[in-house]
């Protein structure tokens, strides 16, 4: 699976591209829409902060909730750093943003994978009222620990997280952080987090309000399973997310042997590898309890070293 579409909606708001050039006809209320700024993602003959440029002057940015930053130009070989330093240059002209999404960008204007990134948290510096951040590619992104007292959801979507970037989020102090979205993806393209490189987050201490954990897209789904088993921070989630990855039998035995999760409200687990057996044996333990579980999406792989993800380059 690619990621074919753009987003369409952001802190509950429909996403509206600003548009490239002048506006042929009138804008949207500035509060009404989640705004997207892009440019082409092959040679633009604007830069991204030219047309952000534009934007500010087209729409009043104090009154702008949630913007979506899209392609911005070569993303195949660079890092969005001007990106950066505008939005950081700008932050005192919104004041009412609360939600921040940096790299809407589809696999037709460049895979997942080959997406440049770089360092990421001057932003959680500089809108200390965000309520959700979230970064598409994990190449060169840098993530260091970091303190953000109104942050409710961070979502981290690559084809392959380095677990420095992992350690960073675990290291950080989000006391208000409900949904945390992390895809892991594969060594291929260069996933290298570990179940240990988790265990802050699998802790739960510094995430008190958690209550949507998604650990997903990842070549390790079953050991991720098993250290999930016995972590501390279940107990307190309403939806445990292992969708996307390379889950097999031995990650859903580890589950139904470790602390109940019945208190669950949802299990997500499509994409998956798991036999019928054990789904059977999912649905009249936690479906009889009344959990939602999504088994769907079956693959067929018997061979567990040729299990795939479902987002990878």
């Amino acid at each position: 699976m690619a990621i074919s579409t753009h987003m369409q909606e952001l802190y509950g708001l429909p996403v509206h591209d600003f548009p490239t050039g002048e506006p042929a006809g009138g804008l949207p209320d500035a509060a009404s829409v989640a705004w997207r700024v892009s440019v082409d993602a092959y040679e633009s003959d604007e830069a991204w902060e030219e047309a952000f440029a534009r934007f500010t002057k087209a729409v009043d940015p104090g009154e702008v909730t949630a913007l979506v930053v899209g392609a911005w130009s070569d993303v195949y070989d660079s890092a969005p750093d001007e990106v950066v330093k505008a939005l950081v240059a700008s932050s005192r002209q919104f004041p009412r943003l609360r939600a921040l999404f940096l790299g809407d960008i589809t696999f037709d204007e460049c895979e997942i994978s080959w997406i440049h990134q770089g360092l990421v948290t001057p932003l959680l510096d500089a809108f200390p009222d965000l309520h959700e951040f979230g970064v598409r590619g994990g190449q060169d992104l840098r993530f260091p620990a970091v303190r953000h007292e109104r942050l409710r959801s961070l979502t981290i979507e690559t084809g392959g997280l380095d677990a420095e970037v992992v350690r960073g989020v675990a290291a950080s102090d989000f006391p208000a952080l409900e949904r945390l979205d992390l895809w892991l993806g594969t060594s291929w393209y260069g996933g290298t987090a570990e179940p240990a490189d988790l265990a802050p987050i699998l802790a739960g201490a510094r995430l008190p309000r958690l209550r949507y954990l998604a650990l997903r897209n990842s070549q390790i789904q079953d050991e991720i399973a098993t250290a999930l088993a016995g972590a501390p921070v279940v107990a307190g989630l309403e939806t445990l997310d292992l969708s996307m990855g390379a889950l097999g039998d031995d990650g859903v035995e580890a589950l139904l042997a470790g602390q109940p999760l019945t208190h669950l409200k949802k299990l997500d687990l499509h994409h998956h590898f798991v036999g019928e057996a054990l789904r059977e044996r999912l649905r009249a333990t936690l479906g009889a309890a009344g959990v939602e579980i999504d088994l769907s999406d079956v693959q067929e792989e018997e061979d567990r070293e040729d299990r795939y993800t479902a987002v990878a380059e």
